[in-house]
């Protein structure tokens, strides 16, 4: 009873606040250079495929995340800062709410607890005690929790790439000091969810038939160990409260990784089971 009563409040939930060289056939390159350019270029699907497994075997990592809204003419930003724990599928975050467009202070940032099949959230929601927390079970979210956070899962990003189905190499760039290779694609949220972990495949069904198109446009940067440095998500997806689709861009940067985590998730008496109010 208490699981639905939880589902229930989540699901009144809405959106938080809503290059370089590239070496073409053998000139100019060295013996070496044009091997490493071979390796990259040869399966670009099969290396953006194997990411979240780069990030599974990195362990943990700090990250950043940004996501752009636009709709009507009016573009808003949200931002997040945290640490994710990827062997254990769990993560927290820092989100930032825009400052109201009337002028008002700004929000307090939202305190998110990401675990495999839930949100936790800390300050979210007229009504809710301050000393509470709001639990939504992610598989009941018709964007599987890719964009009602107000941030992307930064392992569900990452298992969003498993539905790959075309991409290719853009180019050697650097990011942070880092150098990486490029790869731009498209890909299938329904396939992704076929090939994601067992914490992370409901929610990926639910986007699936949630966002206005399965598919999704992705830029991707990855070090040569494979693991994500940036990746960029365009979604598309039908709020009841605007005509038409919301179009939105949802960015994450990982660094630090090997970076210590230790993500507590709350127990159910601090866990809010009535309704919020939609902001």
């Amino acid at each position: 009873m208490a699981e639905r009563q939880r589902g229930r409040a989540g699901g009144t939930v809405v959106a938080a606040g809503l290059v370089a060289c590239v070496c073409l056939g053998g000139t100019g390159c060295t013996g070496s250079g044009a091997v490493a350019d071979d390796a990259r270029t040869a399966d670009p699907v099969r290396a953006v495929h194997r990411a979240a497994d780069a990030l599974l075997a990195a362990g943990s990592s700090k990250a950043r995340t940004s996501m752009e809204m636009a709709t009507g003419g009016t573009r808003v930003t949200i931002r997040g800062e945290g640490v994710y724990d990827y062997a254990r599928g769990r993560g927290r975050l820092k989100v930032m709410l825009p400052q109201d467009p009337a002028g008002q202070p700004d929000h307090r940032p939202i305190t998110e607890l990401l675990a495999p099949g839930a949100l936790y959230m800390k300050n979210r929601g007229a009504g809710v005690p301050a000393d509470k927390w709001v639990r939504v079970d992610t598989a009941t979210l018709s964007d599987g929790n890719l964009v009602t956070g107000g941030a992307t899962d930064p392992f569900a990003a990452a298992e969003v790439l498993r539905g790959t189905r075309s991409a290719r190499f853009v180019g050697r760039t650097e990011i942070a000091g880092t150098e990486v290779s490029h790869y731009r694609g498209t890909a299938d949220l329904e396939l992704a969810a076929r090939q994601a972990s067992s914490g992370g495949r409901a929610s990926l069904r639910a986007a699936a038939k949630g966002f206005a198109t399965a598919e999704v446009p992705f830029d991707v940067f990855l070090d040569d160990q494979g693991r994500i440095r940036k990746v960029r998500h365009r979604f598309s997806f039908v709020n009841g409260h605007h005509e038409g689709a919301v179009a939105v861009s949802s960015t994450t940067l990982l660094y630090d990784f090997g970076a210590p985590v230790d993500v507590r998730l709350p127990p159910a008496e601090d866990i809010y089971a009535g309704r919020i109010a939609e902001e």
